[in-house]
């Protein structure tokens, strides 16, 4: 895939975290992702899993800010996030990974409705759908999530797609 191809591919990604539709990603974004996950999930923000949650949403947004804020603004604007994934994550989708993980873990913490550590296709739904992702996208997502075919989502599973689906457009 040519550098032109991928960043076409990588800016439309941006939509999905400008939560607000302000036309840059922000903390606020993050933050407003954690609330409308808790509410999905009937969790209190004062709750552990709730502070995990906004823990790993600042923690996410840190890494983020870090490697695309180019002007130091805590402002992420299309053109910054998609140079900040072609420089710093193209080759190496595992970092980008490793910024979502605290996030992604307390994700699937406050969607985990039986307490195992993983969560069901459907579960998964739920998060994407919360997140503002259309239903029929949603299901199709929570269903190829399981990779394996257990009837289970893996942390592991979730963080190699989301790393997947944010670096290296197929």
């Amino acid at each position: 895939m040519d550098s032109a191809e991928y960043e076409r591919k990588i800016a439309a990604r941006f939509v999905t975290f400008d939560q607000d539709g302000n036309g840059y990603i922000s903390r606020e974004d993050f933050s407003t992702a954690a609330a409308a996950l808790l509410t999905e999930f009937g969790a209190t923000a004062r709750s552990e899993k709730g502070q995990a949650l906004y823990i790993g949403a600042e923690a996410f947004w840190q890494g983020m800010a870090g490697i695309a804020d180019r002007d130091g603004d805590q402002r992420i604007t299309k053109p910054e996030f998609v140079g900040g994934a072609v420089k710093r994550l193209r080759d190496n989708p595992a970092r980008f990974a490793e910024i979502a993980r605290p996030f992604l873990d307390a994700v699937i913490a406050v969607a985990d409705g039986d307490g195992d550590g993983s969560v069901s296709p459907q579960e998964v739904e739920r998060v994407l759908k919360a997140l503002g992702v259309p239903a029929d996208i949603a299901s199709a997502a929570g269903g190829s999530l399981d990779t394996d075919g257990d009837g289970r989502v893996t942390e592991e599973e979730i963080v190699a797609a989301f790393a997947a689906y944010f670096t290296v457009p197929e």
